[in-house]
């Protein structure tokens, strides 16, 4: 008899699930409240690629490891993301990518899985989520709307 799935597992599938639909190159998405369980619950890596200055001064999810995708405030790339990804994590570690709404680290997860890291997921929604109808962000979905630790300076 097979053992039954567990949650983490059910998550896993269905972020492969989603990359799948949407044809991604790397593992699959996770939502922000099944990212936060995956940590919980397998010891998966929170990596947050948005700027210093937006870690330490918008908040950051605590335990996460910040490896900038690009820089504050010239927004140049950071040359050393993936030297920074490997010193720190394992190929075959899960790796879930955290920026502002998705985008950086959508990016993110597809340079670490075209370098080998081959359980590389994106976090949709990101930390404050997608614009509202005003510009503005942090309402729309997103790590804090969640309502999932977090912490500021």
């Amino acid at each position: 008899m097979n053992a039954p799935i567990t949650e983490a597992e059910q998550f896993l599938l269905r972020a492969a699930e989603r990359g799948r639909a949407r044809n991604l190159p790397y593992a699959g998405e996770v939502t922000p409240i099944e990212a936060h369980r995956l940590v919980n619950a397998i010891g998966a890596r929170l990596i947050d690629v948005r700027s210093r200055f937006e870690y330490e001064y918008i908040g950051r999810v605590p335990g996460s490891a910040l490896i900038e995708w690009k820089s504050w405030p010239d927004g140049e790339f950071n040359p050393h993301f993936l030297a920074d990804l490997r010193r720190q994590y394992a190929p075959d570690d899960i790796v879930l990518f955290l920026c502002r709404s998705g985008i950086r680290s959508h990016s993110a997860a597809v340079t670490a899985a075209e370098a080998g890291f081959n359980r590389a997921f994106n976090i949709v929604e990101g930390f404050e989520g997608d614009l509202d109808a005003n510009g503005q962000r942090g309402h729309l979905g997103g790590w804090r709307k969640a309502g999932l630790p977090w912490e500021q300076s």
